[in-house]
């Protein structure tokens, strides 16, 4: 029996290492990492947002957090999952057959992105955590974008020159990270609404609640 074993084992690792696999297993390990990366990230983050924000039984809560969990887990591991055949698939019967393209990560992209993040649910709502998922990229594209704007010798003409980009790479963040914290007041101020939940939450927790309190427990330990 230890000898079988040691037999399927030596075979599997024949398999893994041989190059002709490589692609389609890196398709499979794409999926594992995207669900790893899905429960690490999601499940801290529920498990702080729901406990301190949401009201309801123990059991509730726990199950918002696992089906929080779950849908970022299961979402990131299609995505992965699409991309990863979507490039294997245009590098092998693309124009140049063997060679990937300049755009087959675009294309994959917006092909993930419009089948695993771009629909709604059954109800017609725009799950929550797509919503955060995606702003989030969105933030950190536009961040890239803007860097590489002023990146000299790639950026857009006039302001990618060398010493301009460095004074507009210099004084670019302050003006960023004012006007955004003006805007998201402004809008909690007037037109809460609007904001993701989540977000909401959190400033109606640090923004609103401070201005209610009918003694000292609820002033400096109990938030209500």
């Amino acid at each position: 029996m230890p000898g079988a074993v040691e037999s399927l084992r030596a075979a599997a690792e024949r398999i893994v290492l041989d190059p002709k696999y490589h692609d389609i297993l890196a398709v499979v390990k794409a999926a594992r990492n995207g669900a790893v990366y899905g429960i690490k990230v999601r499940f801290p983050h529920a498990l702080v947002m729901i406990v301190l924000f949401r009201s309801g039984t123990a059991r509730e809560k726990a199950a918002l957090i696992f089906r929080a969990t779950r849908t970022h887990a299961r979402n990131l591991a299609k995505f992965a999952t699409i991309y990863k055949l979507t490039c294997m698939v245009l590098k092998n019967f693309g124009a140049t057959p063997g060679k990937e393209g300049p755009y087959d990560s675009f294309v994959a992209g917006l092909l993930g992105g419009y089948l695993v993040f771009g629909q709604r649910t059954r109800t017609g709502r725009i799950s929550s955590v797509n919503q955060q998922i995606v702003v989030y990229i969105f933030a950190r594209v536009v961040l890239a974008l803007a860097h590489l704007a002023v990146k000299p010798g790639h950026g857009l003409p006039g302001v990618s020159e060398p010493h301009r980009s460095a004074v507009i790479s210099h004084y670019a963040w302050p003006l960023f990270a004012s006007l955004s914290w003006a805007s998201v007041m402004h809008l909690f101020k007037w037109h809460a609404p609007e904001l993701q939940s989540g977000l909401r939450s959190s400033m109606t927790y640090i923004y609103a609640n401070c201005d209610e309190w009918d003694g000292l427990r609820t002033l400096l330990w109990h938030n209500k």
